[in-house]
C-alpha cells in the first residue's frame, strides 16, 4: 500500500479534519539507460564546474539565484525553507467558489485525501456539502519547502485536492494572436457551423477513462519482454507494506463548530485547537516514525536490487540500447 506523504489536518471554519495525504497519479513512464555502445557501459552524468572542467560533489553544491547575468547570491536551505508558510501539515481552506469557475490549465496535480481514524464524520461533511452546492474549496498546502495553491473537491467518495497553478505560471493565449473575431468574418456560413454541430452529435459519448490507455507504452513493453525472453533475465520484486495506519481523533461537536464559524466567518488554526492538536501531534510522531522505517526499507531494497542487477547483468549482457 502507498505511503501517505504527510499526515495533518484539513482546515475550514473552526473545523479541523485528521487525513494523510496521499499520492493522486501513477508515473508508468519506462526508464531507459544510455550505455556506450562500444562496451555496453552506463553514461554517467557528471557535475562538473563549468570552469575548471572538474567533478563537484554534492556537498559542495548550493542553490544561487542569477539576478544579473553572471552575477549570483547564494541561499541558504534554511533561506528557502523560511519563505514557506509555517502551516505545514494543513489543508487550510481559504473560500468556497463554484466548480466552474476555474479554467483547466489551472489544474497542475492530483493527491487524494484520506480521513485518519474516526474522522469520517467531518470527512464525509464536507464531501457531500460540496456535492451538493456544487463547490470546491481554494486552500494552501505546504509541501515539502513550497506552498501551493490547491482547489478541494468531491469526487465519487474522495476529497481530492488538486494543486494549482498561480496566474503569472499561465501564458495568456490571446498572446499568441489567435482568431477571435466572429465566425462570419472566417466565412463560415450558418449552414457549416450546423454540419458541423452534426458531426459533434453523432460522434457523442461518455466519458469511460477505462476506454483508453497508452498504446505506445504497451507495445513497447512486449519488445522489452520479447528481449528479456530470449536472454532469460528475470528480476524479483520486492512487495511494499503496508503503511500504519494514523492515530485515532477525539469526537467533535461539527454542529457547534460549523454555528460559530458562520457567526464570526473566521477559522482557528488546527495548530491551536487542544483536541484536534494533541491527535494532530500524534499524527505527526506516526508518520515520523514511519518515515524512519521506510528509510531503513528503501536502503534494503536498494542493496538486494543491485545484487539482482549484477547476477543478471554477469548472466545476460545487455545488447546495444537505442532511446
Amino acid at each position: 500500500m502507498a505511503r501517505p506523504i504527510w499526515s495533518g489536518t484539513l482546515s475550514f471554519g473552526l473545523l479541523n479534519v485528521p487525513i494523510r495525504l496521499m499520492s493522486g497519479e501513477r508515473h508508468n513512464d519506462l526508464h531507459f539507460r544510455l550505455l556506450d555502445q562500444r562496451d555496453n557501459k552506463p553514461v554517467r552524468y557528471e557535475r562538473v564546474n563549468a570552469e575548471s572542467g572538474e567533478e563537484v560533489p554534492w556537498k559542495d553544491i548550493v542553490k544561487a539565484f542569477e539576478y544579473r547575468k553572471g552575477s549570483y547570491v547564494v541561499l541558504e536551505e534554511s533561506d528557502i525553507r523560511g519563505a514557506a508558510s509555517e502551516a505545514h501539515e494543513v489543508v487550510e481552506i481559504d473560500t468556497f467558489i463554484d466548480a466552474g469557475e476555474i479554467g483547466p490549465s489551472y489544474f497542475e496535480k492530483p493527491y487524494i485525501l484520506v480521513p485518519a481514524k474516526k474522522a469520517e464524520k467531518g470527512y464525509v461533511l464536507l464531501r457531500e456539502t460540496l456535492k451538493k452546492t456544487n463547490r470546491v474549496g481554494i486552500a494552501r498546502v505546504v509541501i515539502r519547502t513550497r506552498e501551493y495553491l490547491a482547489a478541494v473537491m468531491a469526487q465519487d467518495n474522495a476529497l481530492v485536492m488538486n494543486l494549482l497553478r498561480y496566474p503569472a505560471d499561465i501564458i495568456d493565449p490571446e498572446d499568441y494572436g489567435l482568431p477571435g473575431k466572429a465566425a462570419k468574418d472566417y466565412r463560415i456560413t450558418p449552414k457549416e457551423m450546423e454540419m458541423a454541430k452534426s458531426l459533434i452529435d453523432s460522434m457523442a459519448g461518455t466519458w469511460k477513462p477505462s476506454d483508453y490507455r497508452d498504446e505506445f507504452r504497451e507495445k513497447l513493453r512486449k519488445v522489452i519482454e520479447k528481449r528479456l525472453a530470449k536472454k532469460g533475465v528475470t528480476a524479483d520484486i520486492e512487495e511494499e507494506h503496508e503503511a500504519p495506519e494514523d492515530a485515532t481523533t477525539n469526537v467533535v461537536d461539527f454542529m457547534a463548530l460549523l454555528k460559530k464559524s458562520i457567526a464570526g466567518n473566521k477559522r482557528t488554526p488546527a495548530a491551536k485547537r487542544g483536541g484536534t492538536k494533541s491527535a494532530s501531534k500524534s499524527a505527526r510522531k506516526t508518520a515520523k516514525s514511519a518515515g524512519k522505517k521506510a528509510t531503513a526499507k528503501k536502503a534494503t531494497r536498494k542493496t538486494a536490487a543491485k545484487k539482482v542487477a549484477k547476477n543478471a547483468t554477469k548472466k545476460a549482457p545487455a545488447k546495444r540500447a537505442r532511446a
